[in-house]
């Protein structure tokens, strides 16, 4: 699966992450075509995160090589080459990034900050063609009605519903997806999955996936990662029940049942922990 594409979102290579004398990363060499869809999974601390703040810029490696969208993160990049990749990366995070005390349209106007700049951006008196693009990406996601509502007064769906709407308004060519289906229940979560893909039609998207229900729907490509390192890069029609549940399986242990699976899991990794 590393082999080099013809054209390459995303591309890594000797490349290690650390924090003070502590390893986080540690990737030999990973390949990323554009328009691929792809899944991390992991258990906690295996660099899940800290892979995805590399890929959008907030971590710089200790040491290798990695390209996103072409441009080489192993310095400190200059201060508009930055802005370009923080307007071209688009992020769905667990803690949602919204701003509480803005609307839900404020909200995915924030995606149009990388073209409205100056005293529009500041004032938050955005053009005309903006806050009407902003009303058809919060309709695409079925939320218009609740346009001039709070943030912090919707509920945890609607919420990452503005946060797909907000990509939708970004058209970014790099969606890092970090559990958007987390305390989702099942239905809100097939919802966000399908929003999130149609964000993501003419993006790469790669997904921090906790539930294995999940794999199908937003994968061609699976990446295991355990203690900072690649532990399997599949095809996600080839990922077994054995390789999520090597995965998981304690170093030395038994696995441990830290997350109730649905009756649909194979039994294999039921009693996984996948998160």
């Amino acid at each position: 699966m590393n082999a080099a594409p013809s054209s390459a979102a995303i591309a890594l290579k000797s490349l290690a992450c650390r924090a003070g004398d502590r390893p986080l990363l540690a990737i030999d060499e990973l390949v990323v075509a554009e328009g691929e869809r792809i899944a991390i999974v992991g258990h906690n601390g295996a660099g899940k995160t800290t892979l995805l703040r590399l890929l959008s810029g907030f971590m710089q490696p200790a040491q290798g090589t990695a390209e996103v969208l072409g441009r080489a993160l192993e310095g400190p990049l200059p201060a508009a080459a930055l802005r370009v990749l923080r307007q071209e990366v688009g992020q769905v995070l667990q803690g949602l990034h919204l701003v509480a005390r803005l609307s839900a349209l404020e909200n995915v106007l924030i995606g149009s900050l990388g073209r409205v700049t100056g005293w529009r951006s500041w004032t938050r008196c955005y053009p005309p063609q903006e806050v009407a693009q902003a009303e058809t990406s919060l309709h695409a996601v079925g939320l218009l009605a609740h346009a001039r509502t709070r943030a912090d007064r919707l509920s945890g769906g609607e919420r990452q519903k503005v946060a797909i709407a907000r990509l939708l308004m970004q058209r970014p060519r790099l969606i890092l997806a970090d559990e958007p289906t987390a305390a989702l229940d099942p239905s809100a979560a097939a919802e966000v999955c399908h929003l999130l893909l149609k964000a993501a039609r003419q993006a790469t998207l790669i997904t921090v996936v906790h539930n294995p229900d999940l794999l199908p729907m937003l994968a061609e490509r699976v990446i295991g990662l355990k203690h900072g390192r690649i532990a399997f890069d599949l095809p996600q029609a080839k990922v077994s029940d054995q390789d999520l549940a090597d995965l998981y399986r304690p170093e030395g242990g038994t696995e441990q049942l830290l997350w109730q699976a649905p009756s649909s899991t194979p039994s294999a990794i039921r009693s996984v922990a996948f998160r």
